[in-house]
């Protein structure tokens, strides 16, 4: 069940919001809903028809994507992030699915309303162009790293990624399976298992469960650079 929230709640979240009016902030509130994800609980759809941007405002979402024969997990991504921007501007089909891995809020826009700011305000479509690019070109570096990468160097790149960039923080839950890990950097679990273990009796880190301590990062940032 969604439920209405004060855009100006969500200003210290996204540089493009603070470049709207007092009236479109007021358009806005009244053109989006909040909802809120457990774990495990599907944001979009691929394939789905979609009238609306998706603005991650706290949470930790995968996205993927099935493809001919099985899916592939996209990337991980924390809020606060827009999701599903270039469907509005084109066949308003979802490329992909986004999934929460932890509790997620969510503010969907209508997607009329998002295209109208993008037209009128030029400082907002400023800042959605800038975090676009931001996200291009951080694919680009993921996507050249898979390819060039060993195994042990893309499992080490993905707990930096999770520490620096999700939960800045040595320590934390790791979100996903093993089988999740082995296929968004395209392993097998069995792969990903035997690496963390290895990773473990080096004391490279230190694993409890689902959560994982980086004990000695110097050492893990070496594995992810030489790949």
């Amino acid at each position: 069940m969604g439920k209405k929230i004060k855009c100006k709640e969500c200003l210290n979240r996204s540089a493009s919001l603070k470049n709207l009016t007092k009236e479109q902030l007021l358009i806005l509130e009244n053109n989006s809903v909040q909802i809120l994800f457990k774990k495990g609980e599907n944001i979009f759809k691929q394939d789905a028809l979609s009238t609306n941007v998706a603005f991650l405002r706290e949470g930790i979402t995968k996205l993927h994507m099935q493809g001919p024969s099985r899916e592939k997990i996209l990337k991980i991504v924390k809020g606060p992030i827009y999701l599903g921007i270039p469907t509005a501007f084109s066949d308003k089909i979802n490329q992909y699915s986004a999934t929460a891995i932890s509790s997620c809020s969510v503010c969907f826009i209508d997607s009329n309303t998002f295209r109208n700011f993008i037209y009128t305000n030029g400082k907002y479509a400023y800042e959605i162009i800038v975090e676009l690019c931001k996200n291009e070109l951080s694919d680009y570096n993921r996507f050249a790293s898979q390819t060039q990468k060993q195994t042990n160097g893309l499992v080490a790149e993905t707990l930096l990624c999770m520490s620096d960039h999700i939960f800045k923080s040595d320590t934390f839950d790791f979100p996903l399976t093993r089988s999740e890990i082995g296929d968004l950097i395209g392993t097998s679990r069995e792969n990903v298992s035997r690496i963390l273990t290895d990773f473990k009796k080096e004391n490279i880190i230190e694993l409890n469960g689902t959560e994982i301590s980086i004990l000695n990062k110097n050492l893990l940032e070496k594995i992810s650079n030489k790949g």
